[in-house]
């Protein structure tokens, strides 16, 4: 069995696996490790707008901090989880379907894999907005030296959440029910378009900042 992949893992390691012709880490594993590049790069311009300078707005950037190191750790944990979910799946399809009643339970399995499949990523978008919010907060009020550093967490953080949302979408093709497709649907595209709302707003703050 393949060694379970960690942040501790040198970067390289991650890499070369994804480059591989194993089918994980994926999509939705790059997805997490893009969204914690994002969160590392928004905790980084928070922390250099600390000190005496920036004393007025200790509270926020000390409630940023917090939030992104939860978000990088949930990160690691969906990276797993993807892959978990990946394998589920893929053991569903290769259950016995000889019989009517085999072909009932492997059914069930598929449907409760490809549902597994399809959270796993959307939890991940949901932890991109999460992450988003905090870059445009950060983004009027941090150390001008940095924020192009926080504008590249926005890019990611939006980069994670549509490639995150393209996993979503090609397991809702497989999910039968249709009013749970549609719920799914409808919750991702809402998700997606405030993020990419929520991007272009810290880049426009980013950019008048970079040009004052």
């Amino acid at each position: 069995m393949t060694e379970q992949l960690t942040w501790d893992h040198p970067t390289r390691t991650f890499l070369e696996r994804a480059a591989s012709a194993e089918p994980t880490p994926g999509g939705g594993s790059v997805a997490s490790l893009a969204a914690a590049l994002a969160a590392a790069m928004t905790s980084m311009a928070a922390r250099l707008s600390q000190g005496d300078k920036y004393a007025e707005h200790r509270g926020q950037t000390d409630e940023a901090i917090r939030l992104l190191q939860t978000l990088t750790a949930s990160c690691e944990r969906l990276m797993h989880a993807d892959i978990t979910a990946f394998d589920g799946y893929m053991a569903a399809l290769r259950l016995p379907k000889e019989t009517a009643e085999d072909k009932l339970a492997r059914r069930q399995a598929l449907d409760k894999a490809t549902e597994e499949a399809i959270e796993v990523p959307l939890q991940l978008v949901r932890l991109c907005g999460d992450g988003i919010r905090c870059t445009q907060r950060l983004a009027a009020i941090c150390n001008p030296h940095v924020i192009s550093d926080l504008g590249i967490g926005a890019i990611l953080f939006d980069a994670a959440a549509q490639s995150a949302g393209l996993t979503v979408e090609i397991n809702l093709a497989a999910l039968r029910d249709q009013a749970v497709k549609t719920r799914y649907a409808k919750s991702l595209a809402a998700q997606i378009r405030e993020i990419a709302d929520l991007k272009s707003e810290a880049l426009e703050i980013t950019r008048t900042r970079i040009g004052s």
